[in-house]
């Protein structure tokens, strides 16, 4: 398989908008909503590689992830759960900018501090084990001028209309399909997607370039974990066959002007590093494009953690795959009651599997990485953040 450091491309980029030969083709725009298709494919190790294709904007994304110690990867690129996170921060500032200006209330600085926090129990041999989530706590710290009233106004209008807080908010019932050796195959435990089958080319994946020489990093990382063993979250710890355990992930993200965006994602449990990543609202919204949007590092999270799911049952019960790849649709609306509130519909997911010898594993990968995801399992339930507000450095009352 092709890896990280054999690529010698950067850790994020972003392609021509002309491009349309992407690995899993485009989804067609939905009317009054944004769209986003994400091809994962696998790579070396815990290593992957994602391409976002966003509607109706346009643009096109390539971002990698890999995992650290806990799960024997190289840490080259930010884990999973991370994209995730700063895709949750990015896109409340997002909210916030977008309904103060609606609102004309001036923000002097915002801040939002994260904490997301999930589980993982039971053996994945007797096939019980299952993955959880618990709501995120967020605060968001405003500087503004304006009357608290009016600033919180705000905080509760960017809170409804956020797309990633629908996202935790309602039940949602994914859908999966699967391809064994490209041939369909049955899923009897999940339900499918209503629309078309979808095709997937690894191929595409090796003809990536920029479309341009970014600016600066839109991911980098500012601390390694230390590779310990024998503690609790240390080096290999969750490739275990039978896990109780809980993670912990903590981000600060910060505005920095215009739609722009920037925070800094730390794995407190297991045992992880610290990445920064940077954001840009697309056009429509305001943005430049010069990084990122929050929907797309918020996809990718949840492509790269449900490949980390098949990545780890596959080691841990001794099967080799030549290859595994996700095709995964997103689809972020408003509520068409007057409110504006968001909207997200069930998460699609294409699974592709290559196990020449034993083909009838496919069905089994699936679900399991269905039931041992986190970010499937948060999506499952009604999880909203609980959300506090700062103004000028004291606790804002909501609206």
């Amino acid at each position: 398989m092709a890896s990280i450091e054999s690529s010698g491309l950067p850790l994020v980029f972003r392609l021509g908008d002309e491009e349309s030969d992407l690995p899993g083709g485009r989804r067609a725009a939905v009317p009054s909503s944004v769209v986003l298709r994400t091809a994962v494919r696998a790579l070396e190790g815990m290593q992957k590689e994602a391409v976002v294709s966003i509607e109706p904007d346009g643009s096109v994304w390539r971002v990698v992830s890999d995992e650290g110690p806990y799960l024997n990867g190289t840490d080259l690129a930010p884990f999973p759960l991370a994209f995730f996170a700063a895709g949750m921060q990015f896109s409340f500032i997002s909210a916030v900018l977008r309904s103060a200006d609606r609102r004309g209330v001036g923000i002097d600085a915002l801040t939002v501090r994260l904490d997301n926090r999930y589980s993982m129990e039971g053996s994945f041999l007797r096939g019980d084990a299952l993955g959880g989530a618990v709501p995120s706590e967020l605060t968001i710290a405003v500087e503004s001028r304006a009357a608290p009233g009016a600033v919180a106004g705000v905080l509760a209008e960017a809170a409804a209309r956020c797309p990633a807080q629908a996202v935790m908010r309602h039940v949602l019932t994914n859908t999966f399909a699967l391809t064994v050796n490209g041939a369909p195959a049955a899923l009897e435990d999940l339900p499918a997607p209503a629309g078309p089958a979808v095709r997937f080319d690894g191929s595409r994946f090796d003809a990536l370039r920029p479309a341009r020489v970014p600016d600066s990093a839109a991911i980098e990382r500012l601390e390694s974990a230390e590779a310990v063993t024998g503690v609790e979250g240390g080096a290999g710890s969750s490739l275990r066959a039978e896990q109780k355990r809980t993670l912990h992930v903590h981000g600060e993200a910060r505005w920095t002007g215009g739609m722009r965006s920037e925070c800094d994602i730390r794995l407190f449990k297991p045992i992880g590093s610290t990445f920064r990543f940077r954001s840009d609202e697309t056009a429509d919204n305001g943005g430049g494009g010069g990084a990122p949007p929050p929907l797309a590092y918020l996809s990718a999270g949840i492509g790269f953690c449900y490949m980390t799911q098949i990545g780890r049952y596959a080691h841990i019960i001794k099967q080799p795959l030549e290859g595994y790849a996700i095709v995964q649709d997103n689809v972020f609306g408003a509520a068409e009651d007057g409110t504006g509130a968001a909207t997200a519909q069930p998460t699609e997911t294409h699974v592709f599997v290559d196990a020449e010898d034993r083909p009838e594993i496919g069905p089994d990968i699936v679900s399991v990485g269905e039931r041992t995801c986190f970010l499937h399992a948060a999506m499952r339930n009604e999880l909203p953040g609980v959300v506090a507000a700062e103004l000028n450095g004291e606790p804002l009352p909501p609206a």
